[in-house]
């Protein structure tokens, strides 16, 4: 229980915001954002790794894209606990451990990246990844805690998109080392990650706090669990953050795989996705403060299945020029997506605290609880989502040697989610009344309110 802890912090109080409380909590937003960009780029690790991996590596299509979905899932389920450790250690002393934890698969993965490395190794470093993917959760979650709900669309839509680059930046070292040292040495991107660790490591240390009114809430976490909208979401957040870093694995071997990229070639436009999908995260939030996250979710949905469809019609027809425009779209709508779901996590916790009867400190303290505890849970389930993609590309190429039937199933779903989020959260029979909080920037359907007065 060491380190820099607050004792008092209230981000609602406009006086205390305004005399301290903004500056404070920026400051831990910033460097939040670089421990949680350097562990996105460790969890994607592997879709650079598998571009080094040449026929000498003795690794098919398949077998790849299994690397990368293991690094997925753990990343996934490793979000859970994470989520729970910022009350429990503090802010900034899980962040300062959680950076250091990258060391290990970083470490590993220099050791044995090698031809003549069994499968089952690569296999083993590759879900020691997994731990990145968990400080998007911790840091969220801390976050969250920081700033007031007006701010928190383009808070976490910062955090969460600054993290997000870590993606493209790590493809973009990768391509870096290809187009100069060749694609035969891949201990260089391991080479520049280990000092950048312990850099985020040191300056989480330094200038981060640990807020001492956060504890973990076991309460809290059973209403969370016990609450449909905490499934919902989760059930939304496959569909946006899910397809990201689904599509962030998998864009360079499929390119590889479908297109007969060359390594150089695929790394040269991998990151162009993942870079768009992470700039707009702030945006998709800072539209859902100003139009309601609800309408920008719909929105996004509905874009996405189209961009789906230009994606299935450039794999059938065997265009690159097609199935780049329509992918890349993907990444950018996903982005925005991530922003816009992620507001609507705090916004519709505090209507559930109004339809309970509460109201000012009382409704947003209900929030605050309810909307931390569920954004871990919200974020493994909608992290498993990338690894329903790259299994599902797996599967398809097993299948029909292309994407085409994976492309199929992703338009599905998109269509699906878009239904999910008009029926619950836009619905607006003539018998319910609006919530009357604008701040929510959700409106809650007939069915969404009762959920609301149950939970």
């Amino acid at each position: 229980m060491g380190g820099r802890w607050i004792e008092r912090w209230e981000p609602e109080d406009e006086t205390f915001w305004r005399e301290g409380g903004e500056r404070v909590a920026r400051r831990n937003l910033w460097f939040s954002v670089l421990a949680e960009h350097i562990g996105f780029s460790i969890w994607t690790l592997w879709s650079v790794m598998v571009l080094f991996m040449g026929p000498q590596y003795g690794v098919d299509p398949a077998g790849k894209f299994f690397l990368i979905a293991t690094a997925t899932l753990v990343g996934a389920f490793i979000r859970v606990p994470y989520t729970f450790a910022v009350a429990r250690f503090g802010g900034r002393n899980w962040t300062v451990i959680s950076a250091l934890l990258l060391l290990l698969p970083t470490g590993l993965a220099f050791a044995v990246m090698e031809p003549g490395t069994s499968y089952g190794t690569f296999v083993l470093v590759a879900a020691l990844t997994g731990v990145g993917g968990g400080n998007f959760a911790s840091s969220m979650t801390n976050i969250n805690a920081f700033f007031p709900l007006r701010k928190k669309g383009w808070a976490l839509g910062l955090n969460a998109g600054g993290g997000n680059i870590g993606v493209p930046v790590v493809q973009l070292v990768g391509l870096l080392v290809i187009g100069t040292a060749g694609a035969l040495h891949p201990r260089i991107v391991l080479g520049v990650y280990l000092p950048l660790i312990v850099v985020a490591a040191v300056c989480a240390a330094l200038f981060m706090d640990n807020l001492a009114p956060v504890r973990n809430d076991t309460g809290a976490v059973k209403e969370a669990v016990s609450s449909r909208h905490t499934w919902i979401m989760a059930f939304l957040y496959i569909g946006t953050f899910g397809s990201f870093i689904g599509y962030s694995f998998a864009f360079g071997l499929v390119l590889q795989t479908q297109f007969g990229r060359t390594p150089l070639q695929a790394a040269s436009l991998t990151f162009v996705g993942p870079l768009l999908g992470s700039v707009v995260r702030p945006v998709g939030g800072a539209l859902a403060d100003r139009m309601g996250g609800a309408r920008i979710t719909l929105a996004t949905f509905a874009a996405m299945s189209a961009a789906a469809g230009v994606v299935l019609y450039a794999s059938v027809v065997a265009s690159l020029g097609i199935f780049l425009v329509g992918f890349i779209a993907l990444f950018a709508l996903s982005g925005l997506g991530n922003g816009s779901t992620y507001k609507m996590i705090p916004a519709i916790f505090l209507t559930q605290g109004h339809r309970k009867g509460l109201s000012g400190e009382a409704a947003e303290a209900y929030g605050r609880r309810l909307s931390g505890a569920s954004m871990g849970l919200i974020g493994a389930v909608g992290a498993l989502g990338g690894l329903g993609i790259n299994l599902a590309f797996r599967q398809s190429f097993l299948s029909v040697g292309s994407g085409t039937g994976a492309f199929v199933a992703f338009l599905a779903f998109y269509a699906v989610c878009m239904l999910v989020t008009w029926a619950v959260y836009l619905r607006r029979p003539a018998a319910l009344a609006p919530v009357p909080d604008t701040a929510a920037g959700v409106e809650p359907s007939a069915s969404g309110a009762r959920e609301a007065a149950e939970v």
